[in-house]
């Protein structure tokens, strides 16, 4: 069990965070958008039902299919209603910087023009632009991108992803940290998060060396920061224009929280059991946790994370910290011990906020940050995924509101995953999951503190229910306001968005989301039934647009 005193003192976290102190409320920056004249636009591709030498994907210059997307959107038209975004996919820019399969991607973005989505999610990688070395930036395929959304009068959104992506070398999408970081990572393996067990996670850099000069002299949230400040100067013409938003990574798969558990295992189905890890023992989270506990005078609390928090599939119940009734998650020590690791990843995300403020304050885009869905013991007592992941949030304390307050004080938009989700597909894996409780706690945060907000879907293959629980969680947010502010980001875009049905689907559902009937149609000019077209190949998924290598 945890260490507990039989006369603890009463205390707040908030001592052994140094918080700054809050600025006056910043202002959203809101887009400045010019009105453009109707456009009408054909868009024209070749599909070829059979394979080609890369499994199974489709040249969009090869093939016998034409079609043509017939649209009656004008930008503002577009505007109306909620936006939707659709994000790229990860391999958009490859590891020496230059943009990939140039031809597809020009078709993908006159499709996505033609189906009335406001624009398109780039994601940019600390691991690609700063590659080799520090303060060496590498901008050019982004610039490419941002180019052809410009040529299709799409928006960009930039995301600025400080963490790795993938589960290392071998897989395709690898995309690590910069060399030089792991360099340093190897000189000092403290720098980066670590489990009870000594597992380190080099997904993203600990915050708990926030401000110190661990990166050959500069400190994280400085390599950050000069990393932005660097993008503001090489895309100055865009900003404000092409390029309306911009979201920076507070955490592993840029969500401000701890890696509690591996982000790829987040999309494996047995992770709706797993309690997580308390990512606090390097020396730094260490040496803070000890200034923390002498400050209140129990030196004991601060030699480590709690006792008895399990393994990590183990039921919470079975626990001793985490069992609903007499856990020592509810013990002063427990109180002591969680308030001080989400307050410090408070007050690392109130970090970045200031420094985004600072370089992208004066400018006409909309700044936001990404909060985790992680839903899956949430109608227990303690909650205990969401506690090892740093949202001190249980059955009697709202863990999200300290979070989107200071989101509201620094002017960003909330962004947060899971709104295709339902309560009734995912207890049937695991009872005590509920993501649409979650969310509606995190959307009513959002309501009360008047921050806008941005949804995203977790799995990439929608049906037409989770489209529909889309629009009804946008619904809940956005009901009864004077003004809602609310988009929606399709994560992501592939091979599988385009095919038959699911281009329909998808195009269908951007259409619910404008408010607008009757101003798309689609004609394929094609001398036979699409449909049967579409299937006569079990060796190539065929879509109606195009396909990636």
């Amino acid at each position: 069990m945890a260490i507990a005193s039989p006369s603890p003192p009463t205390f707040s976290a908030s001592f052994c965070c140094s918080r700054a102190e809050s600025p006056a409320f910043f202002a959203r920056f809101a887009r400045n958008r010019t009105q453009a004249l109707t456009r009408r636009l054909a868009v024209s591709s070749r599909l070829n039902s059979s394979p080609s030498d890369a499994g199974g994907s489709v040249s969009p210059d090869n093939g016998d299919l034409n079609y043509e997307f017939f649209h009656g959107f004008s930008a503002e038209r577009r505007r109306k209603g909620s936006p939707v975004f659709v994000t790229l996919p990860i391999d958009a820019v490859s590891t020496n910087g230059q943009l990939r399969r140039r031809k597809v991607m020009v078709q993908s973005f006159r499709a996505l023009a033609a189906s009335g989505v406001e624009g398109v999610v780039m994601e940019v990688w600390w691991g690609l632009v700063e590659r080799h070395q520090p303060r060496v930036y590498n901008w050019q395929g982004y610039l490419e991108i941002v180019a052809l959304a410009q040529k299709f009068k799409l928006k960009v959104r930039a995301v600025f992803a400080f963490h790795q992506y993938g589960t290392g070398p071998g897989d395709p999408l690898w995309i690590p940290l910069p060399h030089w970081v792991l360099d340093e990572v190897e000189i000092d393996p403290d720098i980066t998060y670590t489990d009870r067990f000594g597992r380190r996670s080099i997904e993203y850099i600990s915050l708990g060396c926030d401000t110190l000069p661990v990166l050959r002299g500069r400190s994280p949230i400085q390599a950050y920061t000069d990393l932005m400040r660097s993008f503001r100067e090489s895309f100055e013409p865009f900003i404000g224009a092409v390029i309306t938003g911009i979201q920076v990574g507070m955490g592993p798969s840029g969500e401000l929280r701890y890696p509690s558990c591996p982000s790829h295992k987040l999309t494996w189905s047995w992770r709706s059991r797993e309690l997580g890890e308390f990512q606090c023992y390097d020396k730094y989270m260490l040496a803070s946790l000890d200034a923390c506990a002498r400050q209140v005078g129990m030196t004991q609390w601060g030699t480590g994370g709690p006792y008895g928090a399990g393994n990590l599939m183990q039921d919470p119940e079975k626990t001793n910290f985490f069992k609903s009734d007499t856990g020592s998650w509810n013990t002063p020590y427990g109180k002591f011990f969680l308030e001080w690791y989400s307050g410090m990843l408070l007050l690392h995300g109130e970090r970045i906020c200031r420094e985004v403020v600072s370089i992208f304050g004066h400018t006409e885009v909309e700044t936001s940050a990404k909060v985790a869905g992680i839903y899956w013991h949430y109608i227990t007592q303690s909650h205990p995924s969401e506690l090892t992941a740093g949202y001190y949030n249980t059955w009697t304390r709202d863990g999200y509101l300290p979070i989107v307050r200071l989101f509201a004080r620094y002017g960003f938009t909330l962004c947060s995953s899971c709104f295709e989700m339902q309560d009734l597909r995912e207890r049937q894996m695991n009872p005590a999951s509920s993501p649409e409780g979650f969310l509606q706690q995190l959307l009513f945060d959002a309501r009360v503190c008047d921050v806008p907000l941005e949804g995203e879907n977790s799995a990439s293959n929608l049906d037409d229910a989770s489209y529909n629980q889309i629009i009804k969680m946008s619904k809940f947010y956005s009901e009864g306001l004077e003004k809602p502010s609310f988009s929606f980001n399709f994560v992501r875009m592939d091979k599988n968005m385009f095919e038959y049905q699911n281009w329909v689907r998808f195009t269908r559902f951007v259409r619910q989301m404008s408010n607008t009937s009757n101003i798309f149609r689609a004609k394929l000019a094609y001398g036979g039934d699409i449909h049967q077209f579409l299937t006569s190949s079990s060796d190539a998924k065929a879509g109606i647009a195009f396909a990636y290598c």
